[in-house]
């Protein structure tokens, strides 16, 4: 088999075909069918067409949390919050950008009118993250704060700050469990319409929950993939989507997955058998695939573990030759762009 480097996964994206912003209807955007040997271009209210009666769709039902925060140290000096995670007591794990790191036991003033006291690195003294208290006088919680104070935590590719517009649109319609800081794209795509269309379709449908962290955007920097780091997800497979996995595969149904972060999920849980906890799982060209038969994704990074991910599922040829495609017919890519349908190679 292939040994594959970082290289293998770069392609050249002309910078006017990275999305700054939303389709202005959801369902609007452009879907490349990559299921076939070739690539047909459709738009994403075809969907329903391309499934069929029986197929189960998977999503991911977590919620983006205004995690960015801004504050000052005592000194005066500027800084940037990014909460990864939310803990008890009131306590946060989160990124800092700050030209100098204060001391543990800083207390930072975050705008919004809370403190943010510095308890040490995460998740041990060497690590790369923060831990941090949030206090106020109301005794709100993080979530609360984040709610009130906090701005849309949008990829570092948009360049405009975020609006009341992206609250909106940087959110599926069916977003329950808060906790991620970055949206599961794939699934921007849904509106109400079109997963009633879909249900008339007879296409079942089921949730899990991964929380996406800002790792997602993380360059792999080595050449030698192997020698990557994945960061750490927290996920959860509920019982009833167990059993509608279960049940969908009895009667012939395919497993369609909405996003590389549903994809993760479920081949977290197949190989572990843990059907909830923290995952790493860094899938990359001759990983076997369990569980999902058709997936549904954007557009992903350069060398991205991500663009891995897809390639492993469709093949790496052809995933290469979709992307050639889709620059020349000026899709548009990432977050807030247009979306694939691929199929699992065999």
């Amino acid at each position: 088999m292939r040994t594959f480097t970082l290289s293998d996964f770069d392609f050249d994206l002309p910078p006017d075909r990275v999305a700054q912003h939303p389709a202005a209807e959801r369902s609007a955007s452009r879907l490349l069918d990559g299921t076939g040997p070739g690539a047909i271009d459709r738009i994403f209210k075809d969907l329903p067409s391309l499934l069929r009666a029986g197929d189960l769709l998977v999503f991911n039902d977590t919620r983006v949390v205004k995690a960015r925060l801004f504050g000052e140290k005592p000194t005066g000096g500027k800084l940037e919050l990014l909460v990864e995670r939310v803990l008890q007591d009131n306590e946060v794990v989160a990124h800092m950008k700050v030209s100098k790191k204060p001391q543990v036991g800083t207390a930072l003033t975050m705008h919004g009118g809370f403190n943010a006291t510095l308890l040490g690195r995460w998740p041990d003294e060497d690590g790369a993250l923060f831990r941090l208290r949030f206090d106020n006088a109301a005794n709100e919680d993080p979530y609360a704060l984040m709610a009130r104070c906090g701005h849309v935590p949008l990829p570092p590719y948009i360049t405009h700050t975020d609006s009341s517009d992206d609250e909106r649109r940087y959110q599926t319609v069916f977003a329950r469990v808060p906790g991620a800081v970055a949206a599961p794209t794939a699934a921007l795509h849904f509106d109400e319409a079109l997963l009633d269309q879909l249900e008339a379709r007879g296409v079942w449908r089921a949730s899990v929950t991964l929380h996406v962290g800002a790792g997602t955007f993380q360059p792999v920097k080595t050449e030698n993939i192997a020698e990557h780091a994945m960061h750490a997800e927290r996920y959860e497979v509920p019982e009833a989507t167990q059993r509608a996995i279960a049940e969908a595969k009895a009667r012939g149904g395919r497993i369609v997955a909405v996003g590389t972060t549903t994809v993760r999920t479920l081949e977290s849980w197949a190989k572990s058998g843990e059907a909830r906890g923290d995952t790493r799982i860094f899938i990359t060209p001759g990983f076997v695939f369990e569980h999902v038969d058709l997936l549904i994704t954007n557009f992903h990074l350069p060398k991205s573990t991500l663009m891995m991910l897809v390639s492993a599922f469709a093949g790496y040829e052809h995933v290469m030759a979709l992307y050639a495609h889709a620059i020349r017919e000026r899709y548009r890519f990432f977050s807030y762009g247009d979306a694939m349908l691929l199929a699992r190679q065999p």
